[in-house]
């Protein structure tokens, strides 16, 4: 089949306006959000005029377009947008007249739905629950009122296209990694390494990942679903059944129904005994690589540039408990466990050794008195101790600070924080960097701000129940 036989020949054009593509694409997603609480993609055509508008006063547009004239007033440009939108060249809508109202709808047409779905999943990927996919195919296959009525859609279909689903998502789990590695080696800056480093571990991939591998499980899971999916083939009654199910769905003969089914049976199989364990061999290598490669990135830059050191040592810390709370430190090979030691370690050469020289003798025995201090001098001297060990920027320190300077309220701005003085820059630094230990959200703001010759990243703080 043809694509344009399907779709019109202008199709995708307005997407590809240098000027207004950006400007189409913004429109259409605003049209597709107005049916996000509808029960059907039609709506009065008043009410998409209006959320058009919106949209081109909130984003101050002007359209590059013969077509539409800029002069008019914006209700008039939106309406020159659906016009547009819904002429038979492009196709994204339909602009419909109501036998009762007489008055005009606009309905999104199946070819402009997929084209809306599609733009927001480039913009904002949808969040993949990998471990679903195996307990959606087992408990299908577990209960069989779900399946008895007919075997091949409810049943061997469905679980195909879940293992299908698993697939592709754990496939663009390892090409989003792949593409994460190489950003990494092309950091210049602490604070874009950081801001990678961050990105990659607060990702929800990585964590659904992360569920995914700590389900010992799930190879219990994948064996009982071989089987049972093996029982079903096995069954000449089923079998039966499934064929005269899929010739009905398909609208294929006995021969290509067979075939189809058996490419099911055999494809599901495959994937669940072999390329599962081969993709996610894959994966955890490229999660060990890439490990290697931001651990290497953070030490050459510290060593680089001495006054990067604590911002290191803190995106390390960072790096090593999220490695250790989302259960991916396992995958890391013991010869390059220490690298992730935050610790400074000396290393000895011939010149930092002392050798030995001769016992001394002792000729002549010394005694020494002993002096015994009172209670008052020993709580003197505890006092001393105390006054030289203390932190003024300890964590329990910090975390007061920060309720004192949000006053009772839920969040505050790096650019909030007082940092006039030295003690003050030292201050909010400290208490972002124990932010998250005590109990809030440390969130990335767009830009940076100066104190003390410093460039600092914006940050949002907010309590966690917040």
């Amino acid at each position: 089949m043809n694509l344009f036989d399907v779709i019109p020949a202008n199709f995708f054009n307005l997407l590809s306006s240098q000027s207004n593509g950006q400007i189409y694409s913004g429109a259409l997603l605003a049209i597709y959000k107005e049916y996000e609480h509808e029960i059907s993609y039609r709506i009065p055509r008043e009410r998409i005029r209006d959320a058009v508008a919106v949209y081109l006063l909130d984003n101050h547009v002007r359209i590059d377009d013969p077509d539409i004239q800029n002069e008019a007033s914006t209700g008039d440009i939106a309406s020159a947008i659906l016009r547009k939108f819904a002429s038979p060249e492009v196709g994204w809508l339909t602009d419909e007249i109501d036998d009762v109202t007489y008055g005009h709808n606009i309905v999104m047409t199946e070819a402009g739905i997929r084209l809306a779905e599609f733009l927001e999943q480039l913009m904002k990927p949808e969040r993949v629950e990998f471990s679903s996919f195996i307990f959606d195919i087992y408990n299908r296959l577990e209960n069989e009122n779900q399946w008895r009525d007919n075997p091949y859609v409810n049943a061997l279909k469905a679980v195909f296209r879940n293992a299908r689903s698993l697939s592709h998502a754990l496939k663009q789990l390892s090409t989003f990694i792949r593409d994460i590695i190489s950003r990494m080696t092309k950091e210049e800056s602490m604070e874009s390494l950081t801001e990678n480093i961050l990105g990659y571990l607060s990702g929800d991939f990585i964590k659904e990942y992360a569920r995914l591998n700590k389900q010992q499980n799930i190879h219990i899971y994948r064996t009982v679903i071989i089987g049972k999916l093996q029982k079903l083939e096995d069954s000449k009654a089923i079998s039966q059944r499934m064929i005269a199910d899929c010739m009905k769905e398909e609208d294929v003969d006995e021969a290509a129904a067979h075939n189809l089914i058996a490419d099911y049976f055999s494809l599901t199989k495959k994937f669940l005994r072999e390329d599962y364990d081969r993709i996610m061999h894959e994966i955890q290598h490229k999660i060990t690589v890439y490990l290697q490669v931001a651990v290497g990135r953070a030490r050459f830059l510290q060593n680089r540039d001495p006054n990067t050191r604590g911002y290191v040592e803190q995106t390390l810390k960072y790096l090593v408990d999220s490695t250790e709370e989302l259960g991916m430190k396992d995958l890391v090979p013991e010869d390059i466990q220490s690298l992730f030691a935050i610790e400074t370690y000396d290393f000895i050469n011939l010149s930092s050794l002392h050798y030995p020289g001769k016992a001394r003798v002792i000729k002549k025995s010394e005694e020494t008195e002993y002096v015994t201090i009172s209670d008052e001098e020993m709580a003197e001297a505890m006092q001393r101790q105390k006054e030289a060990a203390y932190n003024p920027y300890s964590k329990d320190q910090m975390k007061q600070y920060l309720e004192s300077q949000m006053k009772g309220s839920d969040s505050i701005t790096s650019d909030q924080l007082p940092m006039e003085r030295q003690d003050q820059l030292l201050a909010a630094l400290s208490s972002v960097a124990y932010g998250k230990e005590n109990g809030f959200d440390i969130e990335l703001l767009d830009g940076y701000g100066e104190s003390h010759g410093l460039r600092l990243r914006r940050v949002l703080i907010k309590r966690e129940n917040g």
